[in-house]
């Protein structure tokens, strides 16, 4: 328990240097814990996951100010709290993270071009067979993963095109990586 601690701080900390890494890690940890309690509350798998990216789309975009003395999944849990009460006020109309022109070209500078375990697996596997496993995905992850990968739009790009802050995008795109991951491993 106590070395799965200290690799959660290593990774906060290399987190809040930029590492596209550590957030892939903190995402895939903290994922499940996120959405079922989100799904708790919403009763809506939809709203469950949309809420989730929203949470960790806020949480990547502020983790400098996160304080070490408390635990991140009650950080997180917090943040994913306020979006949800936002979400509840505001059912009526579409929602999303705001993000200022100031986080927006902060957000345009991060470029990752490591290729990630998930971008090796996709970029291995028959085209026929992907295409199959990429129809196993939600709607959302499938226009993500298809936006970014056949059409080879840009993060902005995407964004502008599902209109949804670039933030989100980028945590749909880990999602999806993920999830297609697990469906090319399991078949």
């Amino acid at each position: 328990m106590e070395n799965i601690e200290k690799s959660i701080a290593n990774h906060i900390r290399k987190a809040k240097e930029g590492s596209q890494l550590s957030f892939n890690f903190l995402l895939h940890h903290f994922w499940s814990d996120i959405y079922k309690y989100q799904l708790k509350r919403t009763q809506n798998d939809n709203d469950a996951e949309d809420i989730t990216i929203q949470s960790f789309s806020k949480a990547f975009d502020k983790i400098s100010t996160f304080n070490d003395k408390y635990k991140f999944k009650t950080w997180l849990i917090t943040i994913s709290k306020n979006i949800h009460i936002d979400y509840t006020r505001k059912k009526k109309t579409s929602f999303y993270t705001e993000t200022s022109q100031e986080q927006e070209s902060e957000a345009y500078k991060i470029i990752d071009e490591n290729p990630t375990p998930e971008d090796k697996i996709i970029t291995e596997q028959n085209l026929a067979k992907l295409l199959l496993d990429i129809k196993q995905l939600k709607p959302k992850y499938r226009e993500v993963i298809q936006l970014r990968y056949f059409k080879e739009l840009s993060y902005k790009e995407i964004s502008e095109k599902i209109n949804e802050p670039m933030n989100n995008v980028k945590v749909k795109i880990l999602r999806a990586k993920k999830l297609l991951a697990e469906i090319i491993k399991k078949s």
